[in-house]
């Protein structure tokens, strides 16, 4: 059985009220309208949104793949979430040769995922890369004290701050930036009080 230990949502063994679970499913729910074509779910976990995303937008998605660092978590993807139109393997968002061979695409989703990798350039020029020109990127963090800052989570490298967030998105032609508190993802609104923040970029 797959461990379903520190940050990992498993809808399967989870509580379907269960605060976690409804604002990741929020995220790939806000994804919809921007998804089509050839679709990446970088850090997909164990595939339950790219399965959401392959039924929900079967017509205008031509291919989507969903792609985690970890062998046990996608083994769990392929038994659990299967759709013609999905793909599940193993990759690693840093590796060079994997973002290269995997060639390009009209729409990547990258959720929850940017805290965990040391090097946010790097990252950020692979998110890039991934696109074809004119494609978007969807992604989404929580917010802390910043880049240089202990995160207090044992799961994060840092939790970068609302401006940091801003700044991550420079090459880029055009940036929309939303925020995120439990379902609601919306832009700020004063005296809200949100956790994550949510961009839609695109190349």
């Amino acid at each position: 059985m797959l461990d379903d230990t520190g940050e990992r949502v498993i809808p399967k063994n989870m509580d379907p009220m269960n605060n976690l679970l409804l604002e990741h499913v929020a995220r790939y729910h806000f994804s919809e309208p921007y998804s089509k074509g050839r679709v990446l779910d970088i850090a997909c976990g164990v595939g339950y949104g790219a399965a959401h995303l392959a039924k929900k937008k079967k017509k205008q998605i031509d291919e989507i793949i969903g792609a985690d660092i970890c062998e046990d978590t996608i083994n769990y993807a392929i038994q659990n979430y299967y759709h013609p139109l999905l793909n599940f393997q193993t990759g690693d968002i840093m590796n060079d040769n994997w973002v290269e061979e995997i060639g390009r695409f009209d729409t990547v989703l990258s959720f929850e995922t940017i805290e965990h990798i040391p090097d946010v350039q790097v990252f950020m020029e692979h998110m890039h890369m991934l696109l074809k020109p004119g494609g978007t990127l969807v992604l989404s963090t929580p917010f802390g004290k910043g880049l240089n800052h202990p995160s207090g989570s044992p799961f994060h490298h840092f939790q970068m701050t609302p401006e940091e967030f801003k700044g991550l998105f420079t090459k880029f032609s055009e940036v929309e930036l939303f925020y995120q508190n439990g379902v609601t993802i919306e832009p700020p609104r004063k005296e809200v009080y949100y956790p994550i923040g949510v961009a839609v970029c695109r190349k």
